[in-house]
């Protein structure tokens, strides 16, 4: 089953860093958009960042200056470096691809920052 696998979240104090990865089968990665999401508990899902197969990025503005999503051609990831984590970050984030033919979502991973 195709599927994307994210990895490195946790828990963080106000101020920290971490730093999420997400590989995708290389068929996927070459053709799609990456994006990261996030859901609080209560809230809805989330757009972060993106990435096109073209390079453009964009942030949500509450993470701009903050976070910075990349992709890595040869290991068929995308990151997101978060820096200066606030409490209002904590949530479940989710790594997406999307291209003409799918949209896949990976499992999910929490990220906590205590106050």
């Amino acid at each position: 089953q195709v599927q994307l696998v994210e990895s490195g979240g946790g828990l963080v104090q106000t101020g920290g860093s971490l730093k999420l990865s997400c590989v995708a089968p290389p068929e996927v990665f070459m053709l799609s958009t990456m994006s990261w999401y996030r859901q609080a508990p209560g809230k809805e899902r989330e757009l972060v960042a993106y990435q096109t197969t073209g390079g453009s990025i964009d942030y949500r503005s509450a993470v701009k200056g903050r976070f910075t999503i990349s992709r890595d051609r040869a290991k068929n990831s995308v990151y997101l470096q978060m820096n200066n984590l606030m409490p209002e970050d904590t949530a479940i984030y989710y790594c997406n691809s999307r291209s003409s033919a799918e949209e896949l979502w990976g499992q999910g991973i929490q990220v906590t920052v205590s106050s």
